[in-house]
């Protein structure tokens, strides 16, 4: 057992340890299929934290022969299959984390692997091999020696790509990738290469390294798409195991619709069973980082895209335009598709649409715009709790006076003259609402729809269930006595002790801080 040449299971050993585990191993059924088919080279290209990793563990386990690790499989789904076992622990496996390496030496990186990879072979075959050899030669004479093949992982391929601007450099890295999967020596000795990257692969002048891979990505990774995240599913069972909300994990966590199925982010969820607690669990530094080097870029409409898509709406992308390189972004379709690439953005394949997948995300994205250039909407944004706090105390002047600020913020960029453009700025004024309520527009009640109902989630504590109609160059009071007449809040009933009815409405020709008004009751 070596470190890069066959690995041992210890990687898998802890997954299946970990409190919450949940099984992908049919992943290895779909990888034994294209074991010797032109099929053999799999490129997985999703977000981090999206089980990739997990995935590589997973396979060592499975192929190398460096471990045994039938126990490990014989309950798993894949044991299901009847010739499971035909290929378990058969294979020479390589496997190389290349970010690992990349931190470590960045100048010599390919000789580094080469060599850390020959300690492994000399431990294997002491001086069997002549190390001065080209690193693929002396994988055909491992395979002519001992008839087994090869089956090479390799964990963030892309590192050099996205982090080097080292022309010469990154010629190299992929004429060392050509080697291994395209080469003479390759058709021999390759029985199956899996890499994951953050991005799609990028194709470079006249390289060819690796044009023979299947691509799976955040925007079409049919049929393979279930074994990265977590389904729908696999959320619900583990909400009834550890006592949690599904509705509320389904609002923080769900939203990556990817070929028709709606994906979890499992990192984020995992963290939300084990810490019993619905928060933002992945967020750092660079991700907020992220999301500013797209959403300030000043290309036309962007920032109109970008609104809108936190105001809960859908907005059509070209995806086709990017160039898989997050340094040559050049148009508003770029921008949009590189975020989808990162998770932070969900992408609609049927309507060739972006948009906020989900609630942990809108919080990144909040967080992002405080320490970013757009100041004016981070300023708005950072008074949507102080607005809910208003509302439920019933403070309508207060609740007119920062309904009155969202308009100014966001007039610019989102249409404001009806009832319907009033009903997107007032998502963006009560951004943060969704951690404690199911929010439903145009929702049928009474006799009629409701423009929003706050339906308080099962973290709310004793926070009320709420009715918003809004009005047009009418009156607040109008508003409310449109939800009594319509009994809208009678769809409440089951939801909360407390409801309350709130009626605004923007008088176009107004006044200074006159134009919206408010009226809040209980019921």
């Amino acid at each position: 057992m070596g470190i890069y040449f066959n690995p041992g299971n210890r990687s898998f050993v802890q997954a299946r340890n970990s409190m919450i585990y949940v099984d992908k191993t049919k992943l290895i059924e779909f990888l034994n299929r294209r074991l010797y088919t032109e099929d053999k080279c799999i490129a997985l290209s999703h977000a981090r934290r999206f089980g990739k990793s997990h995935a590589a563990g997973m396979i060592d386990a499975y192929y190398s022969r460096g471990c045994d690790s039938a126990e490990l499989f014989e309950d798993t789904k894949l044991a299901g299959d009847a010739d499971y076992k035909k290929h378990m622990n058969k294979y020479n496996v390589i496997h190389l984390d290349i970010a690992s390496f990349w931190d470590a030496c960045k100048d010599n990186i390919i000789e580094k692997i080469v060599e850390y990879v020959y300690k492994d072979f000399r431990a294997a075959f002491g001086d069997e091999l002549n190390y001065d050899d080209r690193f693929n030669y002396n994988l055909m004479q491992i395979y002519q020696k001992t008839g087994i093949p090869f089956v090479i992982i390799i964990d963030e391929w892309d590192c050099i790509i996205r982090n080097s601007d080292d022309e010469e450099l990154i010629h190299k890295y992929l004429q060392f990738l050509h080697s291994l999967f395209k080469s003479e020596e390759a058709k021999s000795f390759l029985a199956l290469a899996y890499i994951t990257g953050i991005l799609p692969i990028k194709k470079i002048k006249d390289e060819s390294a690796l044009n023979n891979f299947r691509e799976y990505t955040m925007l079409d990774s049919y049929p393979i798409t279930e074994f990265y995240g977590f389904t729908e599913e696999e959320v619900k069972t583990l909400c009834d195991k550890y006592d949690m909300d599904f509705e509320s994990a389904k609002a923080w966590y769900n939203g990556y619709l990817i070929d028709g199925l709606h994906m979890y982010n499992p990192n984020s969820v995992s963290m939300a069973m084990d810490r019993h607690r619905f928060d933002s669990y992945w967020k750092n530094t660079s991700s907020f980082a992220s999301i500013n080097t797209f959403i300030t870029m000043n290309y036309e409409g962007l920032k109109d895209d970008i609104m809108a898509m936190l105001s809960g709406e859908k907005v059509y992308v070209n995806t086709d335009t990017f160039q898989n390189d997050l340094s040559t972004v050049s148009s508003k379709d770029e921008a949009v598709t590189a975020l989808i690439h990162l998770g932070y953005l969900g992408y609609d394949r049927e309507e060739y649409s972006a948009y906020i997948p989900n609630y942990e995300v809108k919080k990144a994205y909040q967080a992002a715009l405080c320490i970013g250039s757009w100041r004016e909407i981070a300023k708005s944004v950072g008074k949507c709790d102080e607005l809910l706090r208003a509302t439920i105390k019933g403070d309508a002047d207060k609740v007119a006076e920062l309904v009155e600020l969202a308009h100014d913020t966001y007039t610019s960029v989102l249409k404001y003259n009806d009832e319907n453009s009033l009903s997107c700025v007032l998502t963006m004024a009560y951004f943060t609402a969704p951690a404690f309520y199911n929010i439903i527009r145009e929702m049928p009640a009474g006799k009629g729809f409701a423009d929003f109902v706050f339906i308080p989630r099962a973290n709310a504590g004793n926070r009320p269930a709420m009715v918003v109609e809004l009005k047009y160059n009418k009156s607040a009071d109008s508003a409310i006595n449109q939800i009594k007449e319509n009994r809208y809040h009678g769809a409440l009933s089951g939801y909360s002790d407390r409801i309350l009815l709130v009626g605004i409405n923007y008088d176009a020709d107004g006044k200074g801080s006159k134009r919206h008004t408010c009226v809040i009751e209980e019921v």
